[in-house]
């Protein structure tokens, strides 16, 4: 049965550390990914890395859905992604909003590549090639940055560019 757990919030020196790579995807891993995937519905994410629920291995999960913190979400089919790998991103850039379970409160404007080319396995241990672009394409890029033991706020260009989650709302709300 899939466990909720506490999400390890910024300063947690796990969030700084490089995960390691999954060697074998066993049980252990299959359990990992259920309960990646309860505490991030629980907490109305669009996907959380291992690292997250202070496991320090080479796994995250997207459930990318409109939720209460991304009402203009688009719906993806929940992925596991394991040993991820980025093969190729675009020039093309876009700075949008990341927002992250372990830095609650906050949004900040990130640059990030709005298409990208990428290499993981699956809980069936065969290799996928995807390209995500758009919001997929953002948190795909977030959740591995954190295997990297980076979060958004390393990727800020300009302190103005972040914000409250309040007024991040307002601003969706086309700032009323």
């Amino acid at each position: 049965m899939a466990r909720i757990f506490q999400i390890a919030q910024l300063g947690h020196p796990v969030l700084r550390r490089v995960a390691e790579p999954v060697a074998e995807i066993d049980a252990s891993i299959h359990e990992l990914v259920d309960d990646l995937f309860a505490t991030s519905h629980e907490a109305n994410g669009a996907g959380i890395a291992a690292p997250q629920i202070h496991v320090s291995r080479r796994v995250f999960i997207l459930s990318i859905r409109p939720s209460p913190r991304y009402p203009n979400a688009p719906s993806l089919e929940p992925t596991a992604v394991i040993n991820p790998e980025i093969l190729w991103a675009s020039e093309e850039c876009e700075k949008d909003w990341d927002g992250c379970l372990s830095i609650p409160g906050i949004r900040g404007r990130v640059p990030r590549p709005t298409t990208i080319r990428v290499r993981y396995q699956g809980l069936d241990g065969e290799y996928v090639e995807r390209e995500f672009s758009g919001f997929a394409a953002r948190v795909f890029l977030h959740e591995n940055d954190h295997l990297e033991g980076k979060t958004w706020l390393d990727h800020v260009e300009d302190n103005r560019d972040i914000v409250t989650e309040k007024e991040y709302l307002r601003q969706l709300d086309g700032g009323q």
